[in-house]
């Protein structure tokens, strides 16, 4: 139903934030690691899942897709509600997150409050194919900060163009590997090339 909001921020708390658009305010819910991107902001843009149950309709904001769609997956785990998946969120960023499920890492999981040994295991189990296959973690991809960043959104982009994140991975990772100052239209220019 929404994608995004885009607005002014009229209050922000590390749990919600309220994000004025034209004179209208959305109380949005927020992880910890999108409260630390946006805090200094006046304006942002949240991507937003929209979650309706018996007890209201909440909005969940994230500075980045790839958040979101964690969130997502986490949601989907048999025993982790939309509560428990902002628990998780809040408590490491998504590369951590993702590299805890690909490395199996149940300590580091069961290390989240309310998080039980079993209720990691159920995660690891069910969300470790998706996020091997959606998402590029430092271990398993070999770049990280700004060189993920770009990697991101030159794989993003390259979707738009019809391109399948499968095809276009080694791609990408090989012209960051050969130059690491490049930015998002070169790669996607030379990626063009090479596909």
């Amino acid at each position: 139903m929404y994608d995004y909001l885009r607005g002014k921020i009229a209050e922000i708390t590390p749990a919600y934030v309220v994000i004025d658009i034209n004179g209208i305010g959305y109380f949005v819910r927020v992880s910890m690691h999108t409260y630390e991107k946006i805090q200094s902001l006046e304006d942002t843009l949240l991507y937003v899942e929209f979650i309706v149950r018996e007890d209201g309709h909440f909005l969940y904001g994230f500075s980045d897709k790839e958040e979101r769609e964690l969130f997502r997956q986490l949601i989907s785990v048999s025993g982790i509600g939309s509560s428990s998946a902002m628990l998780v969120l809040s408590a490491m960023s998504p590369s951590q997150f993702a590299e805890a499920i690909v490395n199996e890492d149940v300590a580091m999981l069961k290390s989240i409050k309310g998080i039980g040994p079993k209720t990691a295991k159920r995660m690891i189990v069910e969300l470790k194919d998706k996020i091997l296959k959606n998402y590029q973690t430092e271990s398993v991809s070999g770049i990280s900060g700004r060189e993920n960043q770009i990697f991101n959104e030159a794989s993003v982009a390259l979707e738009v163009l019809g391109y399948p994140r499968k095809m276009t991975s080694k791609v990408i990772r090989q012209l960051i590997k050969e130059n690491p100052s490049i930015n998002v239209e070169q790669i996607i220019k030379f990626a063009l090339k090479r596909l």
